[in-house]
């Protein structure tokens, strides 16, 4: 079966694509008005379990296979932070902060779950691409969390959802990240998934725009 033509898809995902869209554009105006911020910043895990209750389950035959893996990416994801934060062999010299929510051994355990919804977003994404050869699409989207990362990294300072020991960002991060997008994109081509809804494509596309903005707006 052909995917449908992207209008009439987004159309047939008019609620899912609204709560994402919605949902961030609340969370920007929050976050950028100082006598809302400290309030949008206690509900940042929340808002992370909406979007993942909605990609979850906008997806095509949640199965077993699909389960094993959301959790085998979260909890790689996890144990990749945890690892980073602990030994500073992956990343760098950096500690969660409390914006991501309740920590196990000082990190948050969101971010195992936020792990899943990247790696699983640009997946679907290089997924409805062109490209044919899987190591292209893995190599691009790693790129484009990596490009989306660079994004991230100064709001995440200014909110307080992680800090670096160095006021340069090493350069060792975006290597990390890199590699293992690539790793775990790799996994995602593995599973060789039906082709998905646009839903995860708006929710990645939509980080795009929430931390660009948000980056340009509190600098």
């Amino acid at each position: 079966m052909r995917p449908l033509p992207l209008k009439d898809e987004l159309s047939a995902n008019k609620q899912a694509v609204s709560i994402v869209l919605i949902f961030h554009a609340i969370g920007l105006v929050g976050l950028i008005l100082p006598f809302t911020r400290y309030v949008f910043l206690q509900i940042v895990p929340f808002h992370l379990l909406l979007m993942l209750a909605v990609i979850v389950l906008k997806h095509k035959s949640i199965d077993s296979r699909f389960i094993f893996f959301l959790v085998s990416i979260s909890v790689l994801g996890f144990a990749v932070e945890w690892v980073g934060t602990h030994t500073h062999l992956l990343f760098g010299d950096y500690s969660y902060g409390s914006t991501l929510g309740f920590k196990i051994s000082d990190v948050p355990l969101i971010i195992g779950c936020n792990w899943f919804m990247l790696i699983y977003s640009t997946g679907v994404l290089m997924q409805r691409s062109r490209l044919k050869n899987f190591l292209i699409r893995s190599l691009i989207g790693a790129l484009l969390l990596v490009l989306l990362d660079t994004l991230i990294e100064s709001v995440a300072i200014h909110f307080n959802y992680w800090h670096w020991a160095s006021s340069v960002i090493p350069l060792k991060n975006y290597i990390c990240w890199f590699g293992v997008s690539f790793l775990m994109l790799l996994v995602f081509e593995a599973f060789k998934f039906k082709p998905q809804s646009i839903v995860a494509v708006v929710f990645l596309l939509t980080q795009f725009a929430f931390f660009g903005l948000l980056d340009l707006i509190s600098s």
